[in-house]
């Protein structure tokens, strides 16, 4: 086994450590559940209104939809991640380094979006707004956050992701083993991940050229990012 495929195994042993840690602290009682819900329920439709153009896209499109549900959105990714975990040493042994690394990545996203998360619903209940979430009650609270290089780590692992996604989509053999993959995957309770997998895949073979996707996700993200932080308050 090769140098890259036991760093990334390793990567994504701490990072799913780190998410299952962070939720275990984020969601305590059903009202942190609720607010979680509610934070991400809005993050999700600002998501859809600054980049509805690209939701919009015949091309770019399924991708859009992908990065919105699977890497950042309200579902909750738990089952994904318990799933990831029981197979570990499976998919450090079968997966391209390529595929592993993806994954690896994406839980990585998925605890970093928990703690900024956290640290949003905190800012909101301290300001009153947790139940009226608003666009001047969110920038005032992603100021009060002062995190910005956790912000711009964010905004870097979507990069990532999509480019990793977009490497994935040039292996020859990786389309039919997905396929293959699926029946057995189902029948051994790894659906959620599978689903994960085959879904991000046909996103971005669909798109084809990532490179203007991603570069305009990245321009508006950064873009609102510099506002929010620069805002009066």
């Amino acid at each position: 086994m090769n140098d890259d495929k036991l760093r990334y195994s390793a990567q994504l042993r701490s990072n799913l450590l780190r998410v299952k840690e962070l939720r275990s602290t984020s969601a305590i009682s059903c009202e942190d559940q609720a607010d979680r819900n509610r934070l991400r329920e809005w993050q999700s439709l600002r998501l859809a209104r600054t980049h509805r153009d690209l939701l919009d896209s015949p091309r770019y499109g399924p991708a859009a939809r992908f990065f919105l549900d699977d890497l950042y959105g309200p579902k909750d990714f738990s089952r994904r991640d318990d799933e990831v975990e029981r197979i570990v040493p499976l998919m450090t042994r079968l997966l391209p380094t390529s595929a592993l690394r993806t994954i690896a990545i994406a839980i990585g996203l998925d605890a970093l979006s928990e703690q900024l998360d956290s640290a949003m619903i905190a800012a909101l209940r301290t300001a009153g707004r947790m139940q009226q979430i608003d666009d001047q009650a969110y920038a005032s609270a992603y100021r009060v956050c002062n995190n910005r290089p956790l912000r711009e780590a964010q905004i870097g692992l979507i990069g990532e992701i999509g480019g990793a996604l977009t490497r994935l989509t040039r292996m020859p053999l990786l389309a039919g083993m997905l396929r293959a993959m699926r029946g057995p995957a189902h029948a051994a309770g790894l659906a959620e991940l599978h689903e994960f997998l085959e879904r991000g895949f046909g996103a971005f073979k669909h798109m084809g050229d990532s490179d203007e996707f991603l570069r305009t996700i990245r321009d508006r993200e950064i873009a609102l990012m510099v506002h929010w932080f620069s805002a009066p308050a």
